[in-house]
């Protein structure tokens, strides 16, 4: 029997072992396809509605010394802040999350104010809730306003110009696509999502075909037929990443009827065949890694315990391009399409946002990745052409 007609008879093998189990096979399949399209749209939804609500409706702030400055208090209602009466402990009411901003308006503001001095206010909130960005935004921007509008009154009572306090006209001009600018949400946590679908893609297969089947004792009688190791490899392999590439088209195409039915942050989405396309053409590596990596080391795992037990360190991989370039960005460089992860990551971003990506960058990712892939595969070869791999315990 040659080597492919052996890997394909593995091959089925495996995925008629696994479609035995169909709650295991559903969970393989369905998980991504559900809980990512979910969790990414509904995290978006929950935002948006989050952010119009706080944007929207009638802002109460605690004041602190109201009195003194009436004409503020006057203005921000016409803002949709409402002054109202503050909290014995202001501090504490912060601090138990009951207030979400105060303003304190200073005691001498009146004086400083009749003498033409900047008077202090302050807005005081706790700048680690992120549920308290909004409101003090909101109460930042109207009291900013009213200064520039006071201002420019009292330059116009003494017979100037307002533009005399102006001498630098501050312009803006982005750059950004309209693709790049929808793309923004998303690009920090689709990727994550995407690469670990795609490098556990195959984990529930291959973990039951290697340490699952060293546990039965069924490992040993398939490694003593005359077949090479290396086409029993690659037919579990193949049947991990055949499986792995049904539950990663399906998640693809979750997110394409999702973000289409979707409003809002939905609708940042670039779910163009063509962009499914690129996605999955830049998963597949990965894809092939991860299976080949899970292989390698449950075919060391003494026990399917053992083995799972990977799984822990590994759900953490994906993470760190994602934590690495949230604290520390960095401008893309081609050595970057070669570092793993961060080569999925960077090539994903640039998808998402409509960016060009060049044959220079195809050829870093794809050379780096299949030839790491096709390391990761030989190492499992030579880990199962040693007799102790199929003894159990």
């Amino acid at each position: 029997m040659s080597s492919l007609k052996m890997m394909l008879a593995v091959m089925r093998k495996e995925l008629l072992d696994i479609s035995r189990d169909r709650r295991t096979l559903a969970l393989a399949l369905l998980m991504g396809p559900l809980l990512y399209p979910l969790l990414m749209l509904g995290m978006g939804s929950l935002a948006e509605k989050r952010a119009k609500t706080q944007l929207d409706k009638v802002l109460e702030v605690p004041v602190v010394g109201a009195e003194r400055a009436p004409n503020l208090v006057a203005y921000l209602a016409t803002h949709g802040i409402k002054a109202t009466k503050p909290p014995g402990d202001l501090d504490a009411a912060i601090a138990r999350q009951d207030v979400d901003v105060a303003l304190h308006i200073d005691e001498d503001f009146a004086e400083d104010w009749r003498e033409g001095r900047p008077a202090l206010v302050e807005i005081v909130q706790d700048s680690t809730r992120r549920d308290a960005e909004i409101p003090a935004k909101r109460l930042q921007n109207a009291i900013s306003g009213y200064g520039s509008q006071v201002g420019s009154l009292r330059l116009l009572a003494r017979g100037m110009s307002p533009q005399v306090a102006q001498p630098v006209s501050v312009g803006s001009r982005d750059l950004a696509t309209a693709e790049a600018k929808r793309g923004m949400v998303l690009s920090m946590m689709l990727p994550y999502l995407l690469i670990l679908s795609a490098f556990i893609g195959g984990a529930y297969l291959i973990l039951d075909a290697t340490a699952g089947e060293r546990e039965r004792q069924s490992l040993e009688p398939l490694l003593a037929t005359p077949a090479q190791r290396g086409a029993i490899v690659s037919g579990k392999i193949a049947a991990a990443c055949a499986l792995g590439l049904l539950s990663l088209l399906l998640t693809l195409l979750a997110f394409k009827v999702s973000a289409q039915l979707a409003s809002g942050i939905g609708r940042m989405l670039d779910v163009s065949f063509l962009a499914i396309g690129k996605m999955l053409l830049v998963l597949l590596p990965m894809l092939f890694i991860g299976t080949s990596l899970l292989t390698l080391l449950a075919a060391s795992a003494k026990s399917m315990k053992e083995a799972q037990s990977h799984m822990t360190w590994l759900l953490l991989l994906p993470m760190i391009p994602t934590f690495v370039l949230m604290v520390n960005p960095v401008k893309t460089q081609a050595w970057q399409f070669a570092v793993p992860f961060l080569a999925q990551n960077q090539m994903i971003v640039r998808v998402v946002r409509a960016e060009p990506i060049d044959a220079q960058m195809w050829a870093i990712y794809l050379g780096a990745s299949i030839g790491l892939a096709a390391l990761l595969w030989f190492a499992a070869v030579q880990r199962y052409r040693q007799e102790r791999v199929a003894i159990a315990g």
